[in-house]
This record gives structure tokens, C-alpha cells and sequence, in this order.
């Protein structure tokens, strides 16, 4: 396992972090908003630019703005030369708001490489369009999304000291 650990996060999370030769970033940002202010020690970045919406109807042609085969193409390729380094490496994705889109990339890697997922109880609200058009490149794969009741659940467990 050569991906080491996951997260995700919001933009302005992302923008104020020190850069990390180690961490390899997923940086999701709106059309409409520039790239996002990443530290250049992030040596592994794919940069992104898709609105946190799904298609009215799944079986039209793809339509602009919205997260498509050709995306997540390039997240998966990104994902498998990071996995298949010589080296360990964490990977953090980030989208505007740190909810749904960055949610659901970071469930994907997380499946795929295996690694521990931080804070997915939190996944909940994961964009379900871009997990469909994730797993048809790994129909095998299963990406779980935790329910929402699963966050009540930790907040209420009993801390262990």
C-alpha cells in the first residue's frame, strides 16, 4: 500500500495548509472560481474544476460544468501511479466547501488504495454522481457512504483517554 492515509477538506482548509512533498493533492474547484492557493512543496497535485451538481437526466451527453467520464478517468489514473509508487505518500482532496464532491473523490481512494478515510462518518453528503462515474471504472469496487446517523453515533460514543 503505497497510499498511506486519506482526508478531505474544504478550500480554504486546503489553501492555508504548509505544502508537503509526502501529501499528494485532489483540488476540486467551481467553474466559475479560480485555482486554488496551494503551497508549492504539494509536489503531487490534480487540479480539477466541476459544480457539486448532478444531471437532470444521467443519459444525456455530458454537460458543461458537470463531473464527467473524462474526470474521473483522470482521478483514477491519478490515484494508481500515486498507488503504485515506490514510495508512501498520504492523499488529501479538497473541493469548496469540504462536503460533497471532496467527500466522494476521497471515498473512492479510499476504497481503491485501501488506506484509512479520516473523519468518514462525515462522508454522508458524498456527491453520488461522481462516485457512480468512478466505480464504472471499477465495477467491482464497493464505496460505502456512511448513513448520517452515523455521525450522531460518534459524537455520542464515550471518549477512550
Amino acid at each position: 500500500m503505497t497510499i498511506t492515509h486519506v482526508a478531505y477538506a474544504s478550500r480554504e482548509l486546503a489553501e492555508s495548509l504548509a505544502g508537503n512533498p509526502y501529501m499528494a493533492v485532489i483540488s476540486i474547484t467551481d467553474p466559475t472560481t479560480p485555482e486554488a492557493k496551494l503551497d508549492p512543496m504539494f509536489r503531487h497535485v490534480l487540479r480539477l474544476s466541476f459544480f457539486d451538481a448532478v444531471p437532470a437526466d444521467e443519459y444525456q451527453p455530458s454537460q458543461p460544468g458537470l463531473f464527467d467520464h473524462l474526470m474521473a478517468c483522470q482521478i483514477n489514473n491519478f490515484v494508481m501511479e500515486l498507488q503504485a509508487a515506490p514510495f508512501e505518500i498520504s492523499m488529501m482532496v479538497h473541493c469548496e466547501y469540504g462536503v460533497s464532491r471532496s467527500a466522494a473523490v476521497a471515498l473512492f481512494v479510499s476504497a481503491y488504495s485501501g488506506a484509512p478515510l479520516a473523519a468518514r462518518e462525515f462522508t454522508y453528503e458524498a456527491n453520488h454522481w461522481v462516485i457512480d462515474r468512478l466505480t464504472v471504472l471499477h465495477p467491482k469496487l464497493e464505496i460505502d457512504v456512511p448513513l448520517k446517523a452515523a455521525v450522531h453515533d460518534r459524537r455520542t460514543a464515550q471518549r477512550i483517554a
